[in-house]
């Protein structure tokens, strides 16, 4: 099996994943009498014992309400709620916590901005354009969007190796284009698209950008003031956070004209038959309890990420998927999807005669976790011509152990399919 550089090979020794696992009780059990090995987590990452033990202790000791008593209980359930939204902001370093809104997650991030800012800017001939790697949550809104407007989807092409590239890209704008809505990093493929660049060129044409971040947040820097990003959505649950609370960052002035996306209580200032008053940002953008546990132990799972270096973590993570891809392409019959120089954190392949499938459910019983399917993203198998693959991703706590285990069940795949 061939060995990942000297450099990166350093890179990836300085950092103890053996001591990352042990922070994960996930990790620590068998499966069908084996070893978990966990290769799923662009799908949901694993909870370290500090953002359980985070959301353990809001049940238990600060279970109140919000925004809306003098208790005790509600003002120390109120201030971790804004404290988890401080670290949000300097996570992404927004420079405002006014432009951080907690959401359900992507999805629901990326549906307020279209039913917001779309429905109350967006005419008729305008144009919405997504590229082919798109995650299904960043291509549906949008179409609905454009036949309640009369707007027009316009769809950027990607390579045969899964790339977004400048030309293509540039091709497809036009004085037309209002909103430019592009993964950072695929969900299907683990291409990272060169979102600065795409930005810029959005931004001459005079469009905003929205990106889905929840592939990218826990794999490469996020900054989205260098960025200039005018929207970036994210799911807790990537990064090693609860399911059901996401966050939208908005530029501050983008968000303050948008109207609410939902009407209920804590969005208000005050209200009457006559007329109601929205709250200030971000609260505009909040409407009912919130998912307060969630946003807490969001909050925990940063102060964990946060403790590494994050340089670090992406070298392993880069490291280990290097190793990963030598070790697949030896493998017979096993084809890769997805090759674009510079990716991050995700395989995707398929095995001569294994329906994707019958892959997952062969190493699922020795012990090891893959998804396969389409990983919502339809518009990418049908580009290579298929109906789905299996896909190995990682998170800070795999190792080359994990491969090894991964290549040893996809030999059983081949024993059996020949």
């Amino acid at each position: 099996m061939n060995e990942v550089s000297p450099i990166v090979a350093a890179s990836s020794e300085a950092f103890d994943v053996q001591r990352v696992r042990e922070d994960f009780p996930a990790l620590h059990q068998d499966v069908h009498g084996k070893p978990l090995v966990y290769l799923d987590s662009a799908a949901t990452t694993l909870k370290p014992q500090s953002v359980i033990d985070a959301v353990d202790e809001v049940y238990a000791r600060d279970c109140a309400n919000i925004h809306r008593a003098v208790h005790l209980l509600s003002q120390r359930a109120t201030a971790r709620f804004e404290e988890a939204r401080e670290k949000v902001r300097a996570f992404l370093n927004a420079s405002k916590k006014t432009e951080i809104v907690f959401t359900r997650g992507t999805t629901e991030a990326i549906n307020l901005v279209s039913h917001s800012w779309g429905r109350s800017s967006l005419r008729e001939g305008d144009e919405v354009l997504v590229t082919e790697l798109e995650h299904h949550s960043n291509i549906v809104p949008w179409q609905i969007l454009c036949q309640q407007t009369g707007a027009k989807l316009v769809v950027v092409p990607m390579t045969d190796r899964g790339e977004v590239l400048r030309e293509a890209f540039e091709n497809k704008l036009s004085e037309r284009t209002r909103l430019v809505a592009m993964a950072h990093v695929s969900n299907a493929l683990g291409t990272v698209l060169p979102v600065s660049e795409l930005i810029a060129l959005a931004h001459e044409r005079g469009a905003l950008v929205l990106l889905d971040g929840a592939q990218a947040v826990s794999h490469v820097d996020v900054d989205v003031q260098a960025l200039d990003c005018d929207f970036y959505a994210f799911s807790g649950h990537k990064l090693y956070g609860p399911t059901g609370i996401g966050v939208l960052y908005g530029k501050e002035r983008l968000l303050d004209k948008m109207p609410p996306y939902q009407g209920g209580g804590d969005m208000i200032r005050s209200v009457t038959f006559e007329e109601t008053i929205y709250n200030d940002l971000p609260y505009k953008f909040e409407a009912g309890t919130p998912h307060i546990a969630g946003a807490v132990g969001l909050g925990a799972a940063i102060d964990y990420f946060s403790s590494f270096d994050a340089e670090l973590i992406h070298a392993h993570e880069n490291a280990v998927l290097h190793y990963a891809t030598e070790a697949l392409k030896a493998v017979p019959g096993l084809r890769l999807i997805g090759t674009a120089p510079g990716k991050v954190a995700a395989l995707s392949f398929l095995m001569e005669s294994a329906h994707p499938h019958d892959i997952g459910t062969i190493v699922d019983a020795e012990g090891v976790a893959i998804r396969t399917g389409h990983h919502c993203a339809q518009p990418v198998m049908e580009h290579f011509g298929i109906a789905a693959t299996a896909r190995a991703s990682l998170g800070m706590y795999n190792s080359r152990d994990d491969i090894d285990a991964l290549v040893a069940a996809l030999r059983k795949v081949r024993e059996l399919f020949g």
